[in-house]
Order: structure tokens, then sequence, then C-alpha cells
């Protein structure tokens, strides 16, 4: 991991909570099936955690090229079953990173959302439904026709032909 700055401590009660760019993380070592993932631990409270701690990858056994696939299928409109085929996964574990993905995502945004500190906020809303009117719906013939075409009476030819 080369971006050290970027990480943070996740033990709530270290002094160094959340704040990043600090100098307080470094490398433990290595961890995982292939001893790929580093290791990384706060010097400040001691406390040891995985580099993707504080990310929707965290706990996942799946490659992060294999995650952001499926990350890139949800967002293009293909549904989970589909993504499923064309990437050689069981549903339930594309299903699995989908929702992950997206609970992160939801608690980023909130947590953005509360950092602005706004005193004062216009919201605008774009109200829509559909109903169906018998206004807009298509009349409906009565069971005297004037004999046109598909009303099953005998039609005159065109003169010509």
């Amino acid at each position: 991991m080369a971006e050290l700055d970027q990480c943070f401590c996740p033990n709530e009660k270290c002094k160094d909570f959340g704040l990043r760019h600090q100098g307080n993380i470094a490398i433990r070592g290595k961890y995982g099936k292939d001893k790929s993932r580093d290791l990384l631990y706060c010097r400040t409270c001691g406390k040891r955690f995985g580099a993707t701690q504080a990310s929707a990858l965290f706990g996942l056994h799946l490659p992060p090229e294999t995650i952001r696939q499926i990350i890139h299928h949800a967002a293009e409109g293909v549904g989970v079953r589909a993504t499923a085929r064309l990437l050689e996964l069981d549903k339930d574990t594309v299903n699995r990173v989908i929702l992950r993905a997206g609970k992160h995502c939801a608690n980023v945004l909130s947590e953005l959302l509360a950092s602005l500190e706004l005193s004062e906020a216009q919201l605008d809303e774009l109200w829509t439904f559909v109903k169906k009117r018998k206004v807009l719906a298509v009349p409906k013939t009565s069971k005297k026709s004037m004999g046109g075409p598909g009303s099953g009476q005998q039609s005159m030819p065109p003169r010509g032909c």
C-alpha cells in the first residue's frame, strides 16, 4: 500500500480516530490466502487492521478487479443473474457485492452530507404519477358498427382494380 497517508485508525477510542495525514499508520505485515493484503497498525493506540477495512471491499474473498467489474455491470443496468453468468460467479456472490457496495455508498454519502454543516437547505422535488384515466382511454365502439374494415361486414372492393 503506497497511500498510507490516506488511511486512518478505525479504533473509536484512539485520539487519531478517523484522522488522515497524521503519520500514525504503518505497515505491520501481510495477510490473506496468498499474503497479498497489507496489515496496518496505528502507532498511537497499537490497533491492527486491514488496509481495506473502511472500504466496501473488506472481508470479500474476491480480487478487487472482479469486484470492480461487478459494480460496473450493476451501474450499467446488467442484472444480477446476467452478471453472474458473464463473470462466472454465483448469483448470491454478485448480489452480496452489490448490496455491500450500495450500503457503503449510502454511508459515505450520509457522512459527506452531515459534514457540510449547512444552516439552510433548499430541496426541489419532482412529483409525478401515472394513472389510467377514462378520458384518455380509447373509447369503446358500440355494437352497431358503421361497417368499416374489421367490422365483419363485407365491403366493396375499390374500383379500378
